[in-house]
């Protein structure tokens, strides 16, 4: 496989040292190791080409002997690794953010200084749609304050005209996250569209959208699978994001879904993407989804089936009770994080469901992370012991 000059400094493809092959075996026997003991693992769905896949690029800006630097963050440190190109991201994305770097020296524009709060550009978000063709720039700046801004739109655009909207997003403060709440729109709409499955979805430079699109589009087939949607189901989508796997599964045949979220913003694009899609069939619900659930089966509302898809934490243990107590047919249950599906596929099947089908894809080559899904299908009434609390 091709060599990164910088593996050993950047740390963010763990596995890189291996070839392809061999990381999915890796990946197969770490999945058969934590999860075997629930059922027969299937085969890892592997990628063909594992290289570039990554639509969403970003860059931290700073200085050194040489002059202005971009890159990212050496693993658990706040030093940048310089990075021109990188053998997992989008090229025209890392392309881009070269050619700023570029224009900030001539334009005379100084990155922003964390421990200073002093200077111009922090980072630089670039999100492709590789289905659409169209392209996002982010200008995350430590003021609101652009020097010379229509020129460097300008200069920007005639180097790169593939890029249909550019968004400047203000962060002044000490901290971690990379955008600030506030963003101004500088040219185009603001936002992109990407196809997924049949279904159009836009994306805001706040939008969670997954990564890797030629991935995701396998991950949630495998999903509408284990569903076994035949058109007469209502289904809760929960940690539903911007509403992806939601209209995929109203558009394929639930009767209705209802989907939870707990961030105002998510839940905004999620209503605009079924909207885009002429769905009706689906509603959205900004809620904590642990929450939402209690209410649910308080209520006593009937579901079908789950599709859950929770944040790397795995799930909690008051969601997965009210879900024992709706009793569901089916849940498909999407992780990002095999150990903490492993403690809650041990939950769930302590309390009337069994795992009938697990299998891993391989969402980030390269990297240590495996994406699962499972499906869990209920095998008793709800036991006495899911309503005791324990």
């Amino acid at each position: 496989m091709p060599t990164c000059p910088v593996y050993k400094k950047c740390g963010g493809c763990q596995l890189q040292n291996m070839e392809h092959a061999d990381q999915l075996r890796y990946k197969q026997g770490k999945i058969i190791g934590l999860l075997g003991k629930f059922c027969r693992v299937g085969e890892i769905v592997g990628m063909e080409d594992p290289y570039h896949y990554r639509n969403k690029v970003q860059a931290a800006f700073g200085r050194d002997r040489r002059g202005i630097i971009s890159g990212v963050y050496q693993s658990s440190s706040h030093r940048i690794v310089p990075i021109d190109s990188c053998l997992i991201e989008d090229k025209k994305a890392d392309a881009v953010i070269v050619t700023i770097r570029k224009l900030m020296a001539s334009f005379k524009l100084e990155p922003f200084n964390d421990n200073t709060l002093r200077g111009f550009m922090r980072h630089v978000l670039v999100k492709r749609s590789f289905s659409t063709g169209q392209l996002m720039v982010v200008l995350v700046t430590g003021t609101a304050v652009f020097p010379s801004k229509n020129n460097f739109i300008e200069a920007l655009l005639k180097e790169h005209p593939e890029i249909t909207t550019i968004v400047q997003n203000i962060n002044n403060k000490f901290t971690n996250l990379v955008l600030g709440s506030r963003s101004i729109v500088l040219y185009g709409e603001g936002k992109i569209e990407d196809e997924l499955l049949g279904c159009r979805f836009r994306i805001s430079p706040k939008s969670f959208y997954q990564i890797n699109p030629v991935q995701t589009e396998k991950l949630y087939s495998l999903a509408m699978e284990y569903a076994g949607l035949t058109g007469k189901e209502t289904v809760l989508d929960a940690y539903c994001g911007t509403g992806t796997i939601g209209i995929i599964a109203a558009k394929k045949g639930a009767k209705k879904v209802i989907g939870v979220e707990l961030n105002a913003d998510a839940v905004k694009d999620a209503k605009e993407n079924a909207a885009l899609n002429n769905i009706e069939n689906i509603e959205f619900i900004c809620a904590d989804a642990s929450d939402f659930m209690i209410a649910l089966a308080q209520e006593k509302v009937h579901l079908d089936a789950v599709i859950m898809d929770p944040p790397r934490a795995g799930s909690t243990v008051q969601f997965m009770r009210s879900a024992i107590k709706l009793a569901p047919d089916r849940i498909v249950y999407i992780s990002c994080n095999p150990e903490t599906l492993a403690r809650d596929l041990g939950y769930f099947t302590k309390h009337g469901y069994e795992v009938k089908k697990l299998r891993p894809v391989d969402m980030f080559p390269h990297t240590s992370h495996v994406e699962c899904v499972a499906l869990l299908v209920r095998t008793v009434s709800t036991t006495k012991l899911a309503l005791s609390g324990k």
